[in-house]
């Protein structure tokens, strides 16, 4: 995730100079003449030069390299999780001085079918996502729960479900896991796997006048309609949908992500993904992995 966001902040205007540091300097060297950066020596000299930092280090790391940010009084954007644990979570949290911007990674936030989805729902009856990928040798003390999960967690807590308690029941393992949610009425349906053969992102909603179909990759939706018309031909059961393609504007989720943090930054506003909802989704994937634990 360094490389990546060290390509889109070089992308962005906004951006006039760009930094980087890392424990390989091999690494940093090799990045900084792909992108135009100056590598510093040290965290300290990159902290001392930059107005943002984005924190782009394995998940055991993140409460330590955090911390560090945050003594020097530095806005920064921590990749998700925001921390290992839920404790670590809170000890970071604490440390968070008043007016200082920080927000989280969790970029499925940002896909831009994701809003388009909130317009369209109203009172969801089932809804599923899966995520499924193959195996990643980028992925580093973390378990599928918090590596891929936790993006469905997110939007099903922060966007879809926003209130209300749960119960929950789920099976798996570090790499492929289950978690099923009943929400009142509402029942959730979470799939991930680092074991796939095929990526999978898919979103699915059904209401009681219509079904919706979302593919983050692809960044579209349909819109399935109750059919108008029911019939019986030679014994074989016939029925006309209406399916609507919806216009989405499709962008690349880590350049709006960044994008909306440096200007968050600029105004001294919020990030739409604050620490405490990265907490609420830690605890719930933490629940999910109680499950098979």
């Amino acid at each position: 995730m360094g490389r990546n966001h060290a390509r889109v902040y070089s992308e962005l205007k906004v951006v006039d100079s760009l930094y980087l540091y890392d424990l390989n300097e091999k690494a940093a060297r090799d990045l900084s003449g792909a992108f135009g950066a100056t590598v510093s020596p040290t965290i300290e000299d990159l902290l001392r030069s930059v107005d943002a930092v984005s924190v782009c280090v394995p998940t055991p790391y993140h409460f330590g390299v955090a911390e560090a940010v945050l003594d020097a009084g530095v806005p920064l954007l921590i990749e998700k999780p925001i921390c290992a644990t839920t404790d670590e979570a809170r000890r970071l949290i604490a440390k968070i001085p008043d007016g200082l911007i920080v927000g989280v990674g969790h970029i499925e936030r940002f896909n831009p079918i994701i809003p388009e989805i909130k317009k369209i729902i109203r009172n969801p009856l089932y809804i599923e996502m899966k995520r499924h990928n193959p195996a990643s040798s980028r992925v580093s003390g973390s378990s599928v729960v918090e590596d891929l999960m936790i993006h469905d967690v997110d939007i099903m807590r922060n966007v879809l479900i926003p209130d209300g308690g749960y119960r929950l029941a789920g099976s798996g393992n570090r790499d492929v896991c289950s978690a099923l949610f009943s929400f009142g009425d509402t029942t959730v349906y979470l799939s991930a796997s680092r074991k796939s053969s095929k990526k999978i992102r898919m979103i699915y909603i059904e209401e009681e006048e219509f079904t919706i179909e979302g593919d983050f990759m692809a960044q579209e939706i349909y819109i399935h309609r109750k059919p108008g018309q029911y019939a019986v031909e030679n014994e074989r059961y016939v029925q006309e949908n209406i399916i609507e393609k919806v216009l989405v504007n499709k962008q690349e989720p880590l350049k709006l992500e960044l994008s909306t943090f440096l200007d968050c930054v600029a105004r001294g506003q919020e990030f739409p993904i604050n620490p405490a909802q990265a907490l609420l989704n830690m605890e719930i994937c933490e629940d999910v992995a109680r499950c098979f634990a």
